[in-house]
Formats: C-alpha cells, sequence, structure tokens
C-alpha cells in the first residue's frame, strides 16, 4: 500500500492558474500522438516517366504503407486494417480483421512465406494464394501485392497495361487478376495510389492507402 498526499500549489501573487477548456484537451492529444506515432518520409527521386517510375521503384528497398483492406471471396470476406512494411525482399504484412479473424500476420521473402493465426501458430505456405483460401475462405495476392501498391507490376511476369490522361497507371492484368488503380495521392513527394482493387474470379481485394512512408 502506498501512503496518499495531498497537495495544493498556491499562485503567485497577481497571476490567475486557468484549467484548459475541455473542448481543446481532445484535439490537443490528437495532434500530440499523431506527432508521435507518424514516421516521416524520405522523398522520392522525381517520377519523370513510366519508364522511370518502373526502374525507380523497383529498386525502392524499405517502405511502407497503412491503410484499409476489404476482402470478399464467394460467401466469405471482411473488411479491416492493413500496414505492409518492405525490408529488401523481406515483407511484414499484418491484417487486423474483425473477431473470427483478429490479427494474422503474413512474413516472407523470396524463400518462404508464413502466416501467424490470432492464437500464434505459425503455417509455412507454399502456394500462399491457394493455402490461404484453403484457410480462411479467402485470399489477397500476396506475392504481386507489393509491386502493384506502388503503382507498377510485379516484373517477375507478364503484364498488360492501361493508362490514365494523366497518364498514371489506371489498370493492369497479370496472373490472372485485374488490377484498378482509381486515385492516387502524394507519398515520399510523388503520386503513389491511393484506392486500388484486385479482381480474380469471384475472390475481390478492395486496398485504401491511407499513409506512405520511404525510409
Amino acid at each position: 500500500m502506498f501512503a496518499s498526499a495531498s497537495f495544493r500549489i498556491r499562485p503567485e501573487a497577481g497571476l490567475a492558474l486557468r484549467r484548459p477548456s475541455p473542448k481543446l484537451v481532445p484535439l490537443f492529444l490528437t495532434a500530440l500522438i499523431s506527432a508521435c506515432v507518424t514516421p516521416k518520409s524520405l522523398e522520392l527521386p522525381e517520377l519523370s516517366d513510366w519508364e522511370n517510375r518502373q526502374d525507380v521503384l523497383v529498386g525502392v528497398d524499405e517502405w511502407e504503407f497503412v491503410g484499409r483492406i476489404g476482402v470478399s471471396a464467394g460467401d466469405e470476406g471482411f473488411n479491416g486494417q492493413l500496414r505492409w512494411r518492405q525490408d529488401g525482399a523481406v515483407f511484414r504484412a499484418r491484417i487486423n480483421g474483425p473477431l473470427g479473424i483478429g490479427t494474422v500476420f503474413i512474413n516472407g521473402d523470396r524463400r518462404k512465406i508464413t502466416v501467424t493465426d490470432r492464437n500464434g501458430a505459425v503455417t509455412e505456405l507454399h502456394d500462399a494464394e491457394v493455402e490461404l483460401r484453403q484457410m480462411y475462405g479467402w485470399t489477397i495476392p500476396v506475392t504481386s501485392l507489393r509491386f502493384w501498391a506502388l503503382g507498377i507490376p510485379d516484373p517477375g511476369s507478364p503484364a498488360e497495361t492501361e493508362f490514365g490522361e494523366d497518364g498514371q497507371l489506371s489498370k493492369l492484368r497479370q496472373q490472372n487478376w485485374e488490377v484498378d488503380i482509381t486515385q492516387y495521392r502524394e507519398g515520399g513527394g510523388q503520386l503513389m495510389p491511393r484506392r486500388l482493387t484486385a479482381v480474380n474470379d469471384d475472390v475481390k481485394v478492395r486496398l485504401a492507402i491511407d499513409n506512405w512512408v520511404f525510409r
């Protein structure tokens, strides 16, 4: 047990202590928390044209984004949050879904991909898209999403591309997926995808990226 003590601060003569307005406290706390948890991004080189964009972004080794993800696959699906971090060939994806899904971690590199469920059980995936569907009833394009999120095709396989009037990639078809990028926003000083949708048969993945950080 700790002994309790009472202290009273006596204001200096001529000074009045004012209690801050209750309306200002939540705003101050929100600003303070945002400043603490939002890391600052490095500026990317200028992405002057399509070829330059692909060359630059394929070579960017360390970055992450935070956003919202919605997945529907037949009768299954969920809406949640997605944090994706890329460190060279290694990626770490954390999906926060509803109570039935909980938090799922998908980690991988060029050699293997693993999924860790909400109970901490780790499973190595040999065919990530197929096995995620078998395990959870839904799937995401694990190996290619890191490139599509940057607004470029996966360089590991052929792709068909279409561009909008602004010259930015608006649609691509790759590995049986059709990807639509419907909105861009600033990230690292350049235009990066803000909203994209990827569809493969009865699987639909919607992604809204709220924040980009390049290191």
